[in-house]
């Protein structure tokens, strides 16, 4: 099973992607991770991004999409995965339809969580409480806000674009944590069958 969890910060996609791997034995690609990794094990786009990060400036999609491509491949990845953080725009959503059909694979599904934003601050407050740890940097306010609003203009049109690709799937993501994982698995369910 191969899918990509969608929506705002704070929605949930963290946590249902951790049940996710659970239930499926699938793997969680966050592509910071795959970035990090990539750097440290120094493969060849590693160093080329190193270099760009080095220099203060983004990863282009193109790297990012090497990135996910060399990723995908691992033996880990047999049984399907789930992709955070990538696409986060419409651009690189068309990386990764190129980069899926070169290697002969397809998405099973897109699932975004769907939820109330001006209820995302207080969900944010909460899971640092109950962490016991201090609230990140980009969980403030003026973060959330900030972050928010790039999400709306970068990323929430790559819905629409798996919308039009048939792909996907919307859930509440302002029901509770495990009412959530049940509409994601019957997302699944429908769209796997």
């Amino acid at each position: 099973m191969r899918l990509i969890l969608l929506g705002p910060p704070g929605a949930g996609k963290g946590t249902q992607a951790a049940r996710l791997v659970e239930r499926h034995g699938i793997v969680q690609l966050s592509t910071g991770d795959m970035l990090r990794a990539a750097v440290r094990d120094k493969t060849p786009v590693g160093l080329r991004a190193q270099d760009i990060m080095a220099r203060g400036e983004l990863v282009p999609d193109a790297v990012v999409g090497e990135i996910v491509a060399d990723r995908i491949e691992a033996a880990d990845c047999a049984r399907g995965f789930i992709l955070d953080g990538f696409p986060r725009t419409v651009a690189q959503a068309e990386i990764l339809k190129d980069l899926m059909a070169q290697k002969g694979l397809t998405l099973d599904v897109v699932i975004e969580l769907v939820v109330d934003e001006s209820a995302l601050l207080g969900r944010i407050e909460k899971r640092a409480r109950e962490s016991g740890a201090a609230v990140r940097a980009d969980d403030t306010p003026e973060a959330l806000k900030k972050r928010l609003e790039v999400y709306r203009a970068q990323t929430a049109p790559v819905s629409d674009y798996y919308r039009a690709a048939g792909l996907l799937q919307t859930v509440d993501g302002m029901l509770n944590v495990d009412e959530v994982t049940e509409r994601i698995e019957a997302a699944i369910k429908a769209s796997v069958a």
